[in-house]
């Protein structure tokens, strides 16, 4: 019997299939203390009052009517610059299949309906992300490229 495999746009119901692949994302990036609850409910509610904003674009892969695999856009604004002359750009995240479900291509296939979305709705001139070493293949395959100015962060709490 072949799976039923549905890609589409999140709703508020899928609140806890993105807290869930968001903290697979986050432990698969070795980020520490991702079982603590405090962040997981603040992504929860994040996700229910922002995932239908139209700055907001989170796909995700049902297979048997189970969320197993996403892909998140949030439009920004910044001061115009020469590579993006309309200072509107796409960060891309949360990008992210269950590792049971993994090997199939569900998170490709959520990425590559993201990114049809940042290119026809957004208006955005481009598109950032930060890859793990097992999904740059995927990015790479798509168009994205190492940047010149690497992300440098200074944690403020």
């Amino acid at each position: 019997m072949t799976a039923q495999v549905n890609v589409r746009t999140a709703t508020p119901g899928d609140r806890e299939a993105f807290v869930r692949l968001r903290t697979v994302m986050f432990a698969a990036m070795g980020v520490p203390d991702v079982d603590q609850l405090g962040w997981q409910r603040e992504a929860g509610a994040w996700f229910e009052a922002r995932c239908t904003a139209p700055e907001v674009e989170v796909v995700v892969v049902d297979v048997d009517g189970t969320v197993v695999a996403c892909a998140m856009g949030e439009v920004v604004e910044r001061a115009p610059s020469p590579s993006v002359p309309s200072g509107r750009s796409v960060i891309v995240s949360n990008v992210c299949t269950l590792p049971e479900h993994r090997g199939h291509g569900y998170a490709s296939r959520a990425l590559e309906e993201l990114m049809s979305w940042v290119r026809a709705e957004s208006g955005a001139g481009a598109a950032s992300l930060f890859a793990t070493a097992q999904g740059r293949g995927m990015y790479e395959r798509l168009g994205f490229r190492e940047h010149a100015y690497p992300e440098m962060r200074l944690r403020l709490t």
